[in-house]
């Protein structure tokens, strides 16, 4: 069987590409209905602070040099989707704050409340430490972390290996 590091179609960024578009449709029907969540979904999502697009106040990028989390769960407001991402407004240590995140940015989305989970390849080639997480005031306490599970549940990771 071929190796994909052999293919000459990028089968990884297409399958990484249309991973982010769940999550763009997903926070699109959000968005839809006013920014309510349905049920006791809520989302984790980790996102790269240093990746070409994402805009988010300077005090929160000295915090968060490389990689962030945030929930949105609660307290968030301005929810816009957009093809290439989304913007929504967050409250740190009682300080609100835009944020700018394009989809190309995310290194992971969860839903604690149905166990499902997914993790993208980062678009930056540095091998980060965990994410730090920003808590923000919807959630201090980031429960479920980002790992693929080995008791069944919902999480889809992806990755093809780095070319050579």
């Amino acid at each position: 069987m071929n190796d994909t590091t052999d293919s000459l179609i990028p089968y990884d960024e297409i399958v990484q590409e249309a991973l982010r578009a769940v999550v763009g449709r997903v926070l699109g029907q959000v968005e839809s209905s006013g920014g309510v969540l349905p049920g006791g979904h809520h989302f984790y999502i980790t996102f790269k602070t240093g990746a070409p697009g994402v805009s988010i106040p300077a005090d929160l990028r000295a915090r968060f040099p490389d990689e962030m989390t945030i929930v949105l769960q609660n307290k968030f407001w301005d929810l816009g989707v957009s093809e290439n991402g989304f913007t929504v407004s967050l409250s740190f240590n009682a300080m609100p704050a835009k944020l700018d995140i394009p989809f190309s940015a995310i290194t992971a989305f969860v839903d604690p409340a149905v166990d499902f989970g997914l993790q993208f390849q980062a678009m930056v080639d540095d091998e980060a430490d965990e994410p730090a997480a920003a808590e923000n005031d919807a959630e201090r306490d980031v429960a479920s972390r980002i790992t693929p599970s080995e008791d069944g549940s919902n999480v889809v990771s992806v990755d093809f290996g780095k070319k050579k």
